[in-house]
């Protein structure tokens, strides 16, 4: 007796543009674990097909008539929240306006295919960020007990629904910023952060928790280009760290924190007493660029036993193997638990490659590195 067919995820696609929306439609609908149920062109088309279609995620656009998507997405997190991959034309402005719909509760961004992307090129791309939103833990929850309940009848115009309780993302942590951390630091160690979907968020967690005087910090967060600046800009307003976007050369210092450029490999060195960031272009891992298993692989070999690690949220393998190379090199490894995860993938894998010294939710790990920081590193090391 052959098994069940798995269940295809339901997609709905909000664009005003009929060329975007069937781009959009025409990627999705190469992978067969996707189903495309609808599309609007509007919030208030939109509005009446989620509650006809109940789709598992919806891609929206933030530029639209009669309402714009940032205040769709809003609504919409407020009273039937549901998983959102915003699909937004990554200028400038429209960074900023992403970083907002991520605060507001959107699980990741990608760019709006233009003329320059083929269908072909877009599909793999979108489908994996659309297959992660699904697997948000912190909307499945919701999604059994909304199409368990019983019906509630017809939501107001000014709503979606009004049967689910709010979906929120993690809570900033409260001002005033940490001090600056005093204990004396080793100049070869070097903290490494990964993360996926999710991480940004994550990170507008950690980041302003951290003090500065702490060894410089390397990050990697799959992410699209043009995008990573914007991050990099909003997390260093937040916190007491100098957060950049990493160049090529680049001296990483202390208080420093850098963010791989998007569809840029992120790799670290060590010259002249320091350490420096290289940036390359070499073929994606586990489909991504960056990728995080770069970044800690170069630790590994570059810093070692100093390497301090901490793999958060996210989709998919990528950070595990090089966790388990900082682990054998001696480094300090840091996963984030599942139940503060939007997906628990990428820490789920380091966990079982045993590559973790430590499982802590997302609050408590920015004083594990702290802590990490302040501890003597194995002696008879000789790197």
């Amino acid at each position: 007796m052959s098994s069940a067919q798995p269940k295809r995820i339901r997609v709905l696609v909000v664009d005003d543009s009929a060329l975007v929306r069937k781009a959009i439609t025409d990627a999705l609908s190469l992978d067969p674990d996707i189903e495309v149920v609808g599309s609007a062109c509007d919030p208030y088309v939109a509005r009446e097909k989620i509650m006809r279609l109940d789709p598992d995620v919806l891609t929206l656009d933030l530029e639209m008539p009669r309402m714009d998507g940032l205040t769709f997405l809003r609504i919409l997190m407020e009273h039937h929240p549901l998983p959102v991959v915003v699909v937004s034309s990554l200028t400038q402005a429209g960074s900023q306006a992403a970083l907002d719909a991520m605060e507001a509760g959107a699980v990741d961004v990608l760019a709006k295919p233009d003329g320059t992307m083929s269908v072909g090129a877009l599909a793999g791309q979108l489908a994996y960020h659309v297959k992660a939103a699904a697997a948000s833990g912190r909307f499945c929850d919701l999604a059994r007990r909304r199409r368990s309940a019983p019906p509630t009848g017809s939501a107001p115009e000014s709503s979606v629904s009004a049967s689910v309780a709010p979906v929120r993302a993690p809570a900033l942590p409260p001002a005033p910023l940490p001090p600056p951390h005093t204990g004396r630091i080793d100049p070869r160690q070097l903290i490494v952060i990964g993360a996926s979907t999710g991480g940004v968020e994550a990170l507008r967690t950690v980041l302003p928790m951290l003090p500065t005087g702490l060894p410089p910090i390397a990050v990697v967060q799959h992410i699209s280009p043009y995008f990573s600046k914007a991050v990099a800009t909003r997390l260093d307003s937040l916190s007491a760290l100098d957060v950049r976007e990493a160049s090529d050369g680049l001296v990483l210092t202390s208080g420093m924190c850098v963010i791989a450029p998007g569809d840029h490999h992120l790799t670290v060195v060590w010259t002249g007493g320091s350490y420096r960031a290289r940036i390359l272009q070499s073929p994606p891992i586990h489909h991504c660029r960056p990728s995080v298993d770069v970044l800690f692989r170069s630790a590994a070999e570059t810093a070692g036993p100093y390497t301090i690690a901490a793999l958060l949220t996210g989709m998919g393998s990528d950070g595990a193997l090089g966790m388990q190379a900082i682990r054998r090199a001696g480094g300090r490894t840091i996963a984030e638990h599942e139940k503060t995860c939007v997906v628990y993938g990428m820490p789920r894998a380091a966990v079982q490659a045993g590559a973790v010294e430590q499982v802590l939710p997302l609050p408590q790990i920015a004083e594990a590195i702290v802590q990490a920081v302040s501890a003597r590193r194995p002696t008879g090391t000789t790197f």
